[in-house]
């Protein structure tokens, strides 16, 4: 039987979680493993399921708030040279699940095609980009897939492709337990143009967003026909605080972590965003982060 101690060169025990997290928040993990390429992720993965070691998937750790005490069982990075490739062949474009999704914009931007350019300053992978379907006003990310290479719970690797493929507001038909990586269909366009697009984009974002502030990024979905930050507004919470962590007082679908902020003051902030805005407007707030 395979241990998880003969991955040691990629292995880190008790490794606190808040340093790769957005949020800058979290405890640490039973066992961190980082590696290096596709096969021995599926070899670290084979090793847990045969000792019964619980799973968990780390990208860029933008969009996940993760528990004071910690994760107990493998937490599983992808990371590195080897998963942040990026080829670009006429107008397809494949994309490693480790690649920030700001680099992608950034390089299919320059290659003078259009798609990506609205989903600038959405921080993140594109493994976790894709699990929820990033986007905004402009678009999401899946509508431009064409096929996905995943690895199961079970050590199996696959292709699925746009076939078996259904993306919708803010969720995915990508639960596997990793992406490998994307290939991306994308139209030509003049550079320039989808350049000043991209910087436009980026100018509204930062001008009603709190981006210099350590967050998650919206922590709520909007709820069909409304807006979560609107609501927590006229709820009367922006700029409430508890503990280290505030509501921002820029964009209230936005919780910021203000000084030195736990999961737990966090969490209060949620459940009193939830709790109000159900009471005020009978609206209940459904969370877009994912809780470890």
């Amino acid at each position: 039987m395979s241990s998880i101690e003969d991955f040691k060169a990629i292995l880190k025990c008790s490794e606190p979680l808040a340093k790769y997290s957005y949020f800058k928040i979290g405890g640490p993990a039973q066992f961190l493993l980082e590696p290096r390429d596709a096969d021995e992720l599926q070899q670290v993965v084979l090793c847990c399921v045969e000792n019964e070691i619980p799973m968990r998937v780390l990208g860029g750790a933008s969009n996940v708030l993760i528990k004071d005490s910690g994760v107990q069982g493998a937490v599983i990075r992808i990371y590195g040279d080897e998963f942040a490739k990026v080829q670009i062949e006429g107008t397809t474009v494949t994309a490693g699940a480790g690649v920030l999704l700001s680099n992608l914009v950034s390089q299919t931007v320059k290659a003078g095609l259009a798609g990506m350019e609205g989903l600038v300053g959405i921080p993140g992978t594109i493994g976790g980009a894709l699990h929820g379907n990033a986007g905004g006003t402009h678009g999401d990310i899946g509508q431009y897939v064409t096929s996905v290479s995943v690895l199961t719970a079970r050590g199996e690797k696959f292709v699925r492709t746009a076939d078996e493929l259904s993306f919708s507001y803010r969720e995915s038909s990508v639960n596997e337990l990793a992406i490998l990586e994307a290939t991306f269909e994308l139209k030509q366009d003049d550079s320039e143009e989808v350049t000043n697009r991209m910087k436009k984009n980026w100018i509204m974002k930062k001008s009603n967003q709190p981006l210099t502030h350590q967050s998650a990024g919206c922590i709520f979905k909007n709820p069909r026909g409304m807006h979560a930050g609107a609501l927590i507004e006229q709820a009367g919470l922006k700029g409430t605080r508890i503990g280290g962590a505030e509501i921002s007082d820029r964009h209230a679908n936005y919780i910021i972590n203000d000084e030195n902020a736990t999961t737990e003051n966090v969490l209060d902030l949620i459940n009193l965003a939830q709790n109000t805005v159900s009471e005020k407007f009978g609206v209940e707030l459904e969370l877009e982060i994912e809780l470890w």
